[in-house]
């Protein structure tokens, strides 16, 4: 049986050269003085087909090919959020096995039911770089806040369908708090709009308490925000949350047509934070950059598949980062 750690074929290994020397050229170096924080959306990642190039009617589709690709990815990150991860814990496991004893990842159980899609969230993170600190929470809304009834104070008529997941972390001198999201996409944008808001005034308020200890607070995930700018925006942003403009203008999904402004369609991941402006809890690290990186021009190149099939083997979504100033 082929493994991840075989030399990957001739075409693979081209593909791999050209993404590593693209990901030189747009990912910021792993220095003493920075930290790399990443989402990402991976679809589906659960099986795995150990095999460079299979042939025929296989499945899983995610083949060692695509894990390969995944993996550089992340390798470039100190911490990374991701979302979709399924039950199945293949592709998981061969990507810290690759990684090294130098990485870990913590993640929570499958959230049950037909909403839940049998998903967890996790993250994958460099514990040379950072280190988890102590916090670990799920976020549960308070019972006041739900009710199926139209009341003012009401904001949702159930739980989250899939619970946000934070934990700490510890970085040279600063310590941050890190929520990923899997937002439910419904069968409208309108049913989208509860999960956001309530997650924007809970990390509002949470926001606030954790800014006694002196904690930094972010946001990251997969939000399922069509645009920038309509309704289910301004509910992510109601009570405060910032995203900076280089990461507006990134595309987060492979479907975005070329020259399409990404701001207008499928504008699904963020990362955010408070600010000044907020009145409160105002991120004390320094932003310094980020964004995303296309894979697609890497991948997969001597072959005639779409990016629906591309989309099984790696993902639907890019990823998106941003690099921030460590403490010294």
């Amino acid at each position: 049986m082929e493994t991840i750690f075989d030399h990957p074929p001739a075409a693979v290994q081209e593909d791999l050269n050209r993404l590593n020397a693209s990901l030189d050229q747009i990912i910021p170096p792993k220095q003493d003085s920075n930290i790399l924080i990443a989402t990402w959306n991976i679809r589906k990642f659960g099986g795995l087909t150990r095999q460079w190039l299979p042939t025929g009617k296989y499945s899983p589709k995610r083949d060692l090919r695509g894990l390969r690709t995944i993996i550089d990815i992340i390798a470039r990150f100190d911490i990374i959020a991701i979302q979709e991860v399924t039950g199945t814990l293949r592709a998981l496991r061969d990507t810290i096995k690759y990684l090294g004893p130098k990485w870990s990842f913590l993640m929570t159980d499958i959230t049950l039911g037909h909403k839940g899609n049998g998903e967890r969230l996790a993250y994958i993170f460099n514990n040379s770089r950072v280190q988890p600190s102590g916090l670990a929470a799920e976020v549960v809304i308070p019972p006041e806040w739900i009710s199926k009834k139209k009341k003012p104070e009401a904001i949702m008529r159930r739980q989250f369908s899939r619970t946000p997941y934070a934990l700490s972390f510890r970085a040279g001198t600063e310590t941050f708090i890190l929520l990923t999201a899997h937002i439910e996409y419904g069968k409208s944008g309108d049913e989208r709009i509860p999960e956001l808001r309530a997650i924007a005034k809970w990390l509002y308020d949470w926001a606030r308490r954790a800014n006694a200890y002196h904690h930094n607070l972010l946001v990251l995930g997969d939000f399922n925000i069509d645009r920038h700018g309509d309704d289910l925006w301004k509910a992510f942003t109601s009570t405060g949350l910032y995203v900076p403009a280089d990461l507006e203008a990134v595309k987060r999904s492979i479907f975005i047509k070329e020259g399409e402004d990404p701001r207008r369609d499928k504008f699904y991941d963020q990362i955010a934070w408070f600010t000044s402006r907020s009145g409160h809890a105002r991120l004390r690290m320094e932003y310094l950059k980020g964004g995303g990186f296309d894979f697609l021009p890497f991948v997969y190149s001597e072959t005639n598949l779409t990016k629906q099939s591309i989309s099984y083997r790696i993902s639907d979504h890019f990823p998106l980062w941003a690099e921030f100033k460590r403490g010294s």
